[in-house]
């Protein structure tokens, strides 16, 4: 059963390597970098694009496609294209086609069968196991935007209330932000700040600010500092002031949130020590029982 099902499967690939030839040419690559991004893209990514397309998959499948394209959109910012997307997609695919097929041909050369469906199992999960990646990752990146942004509203009313201007605030508040290489709420907010010096009006450059972070108290933030920017002073910060006693409640929400997480990832290391310490100590017990 493994070389039939290992045949199949390096027959597939092998025609759709040569059908993916036929429709495009290549030029030579010049070092070793290049060499291996051109391989993977030969090899894994354009001959089961080939396949997503000619078989209809990415028209059945276009709410998890626009899903995804989404969460990387977030995540690459706005250079990120559907061409992008797809390449994702089918390099994911062709990981777990290629996981199956040598698994495949590994029970042949072993002898064992549950090795094949061993390899059917991890070529399936592969792909699940990248899309639940992205998710998670774009999660964190909304709790790590939760947990800045309201100290990063509290520097900016003590500055409005010391008499700066909203946009003198603001980059203030970047440079001061102890942790402003790797916050992404830091880093977009550096970007709006450098539009606004490269002449982009101020709420041109919050407005893109509030779509690359992607985040409802964001927008929320950004609305509030766009309907009162004119107004300044008092009003303002008052308007300010009423939402970050939301915001503080969402940061000890999410905190909550990652302790409790953090403390069920210990559980499985401690059954894991629990377990080999009762060998341990019951070992040596039965052994003298038994003699």
């Amino acid at each position: 059963m493994g070389i039939a099902v290992g045949s199949i499967l390096a027959v597939v690939w092998v025609l759709l390597i040569m059908m993916d030839g036929r429709n495009s040419t290549r030029g030579s690559p010049r070092d070793s970098s290049r060499a291996e991004e051109e391989w993977k893209r030969r090899f894994m990514m354009q001959p089961f694009r080939l396949l997503i397309e000619r078989s209809g998959l990415q028209d059945r499948f276009q709410p998890f496609v626009s899903g995804l394209h989404a969460k990387l959109l977030v995540l690459n910012g706005a250079s990120w294209s559907v061409e992008s997307t797809r390449q994702f997609i089918a390099s994911i695919i062709g990981f777990g086609y290629a996981a199956m097929a040598g698994g495949a041909w590994l029970s042949v050369l072993s002898g064992e069968d549950s090795l094949l469906w061993l390899a059917v199992l991890i070529g399936m999960i592969i792909p699940v196991a990248k899309w639940r990646d992205i998710r998670s990752k774009v999660e964190r990146r909304r709790q790590d935007i939760l947990l800045i942004l309201p100290e990063v509203l509290s520097k900016l009313m003590l500055l409005l209330g010391a008499g700066e201007t909203v946009q003198r605030a603001l980059i203030r508040c970047t440079e001061r932000s102890h942790d402003s290489g790797t916050s992404p709420l830091s880093n977009e907010l550096r970007k709006a700040n450098e539009a606004i010096r490269n002449g982009e009006s101020f709420g041109a450059a919050m407005e893109a600010f509030s779509r690359r972070c992607a985040v409802q108290e964001v927008s929320l933030f950004t609305t509030t500092l766009l309907l009162n920017y004119r107004r300044g002073g008092d009003r303002l910060v008052l308007s300010l002031r009423e939402l970050s006693y939301t915001l503080w409640e969402k940061r000890k929400s999410v905190a909550r949130s990652r302790g409790e997480e953090a403390s069920s990832k210990l559980v499985f290391p401690l059954v894991g020590v629990f377990l080999i310490l009762m060998v341990l100590v019951a070992t040596p017990a039965i052994l003298l029982m038994g003699g």
